[in-house]
C-alpha cells in the first residue's frame, strides 16, 4: 500500500475540487485560467467531471489550479 503523506491532494475527490472552485471564483474565472469548453460554455460540475476523468492534461492544470487557489 502506498502512503500519500506528502500529496495535498489525496482524499480529495475530483468533484469537490470543481465545487470549492466554483465556489470561490466562479465559472468565469476558471474559464479564463483554463480556456476549455466544459467552463466556457454552460458549464456544470456533471459536464466538467465527464471531460476531465477522459482527459488526463486538463485535470492536471485543474488540479494545480485547486492548488494555488485553494490550499
Amino acid at each position: 500500500m502506498i502512503v500519500q503523506q506528502n500529496n495535498p491532494l489525496h482524499g480529495i475527490k475530483l468533484e469537490q475540487i470543481l465545487i470549492q472552485l466554483e465556489a470561490k471564483i466562479g465559472w468565469q474565472e476558471m474559464a479564463i485560467r483554463i480556456p476549455i469548453n466544459c467552463f466556457k460554455s454552460d458549464p456544470s460540475v456533471k459536464s466538467s467531471l465527464k471531460f476531465l476523468r477522459r482527459t488526463p492534461w486538463a485535470r492536471a492544470k485543474v488540479e494545480a489550479l485547486y492548488l494555488e487557489v485553494i490550499l
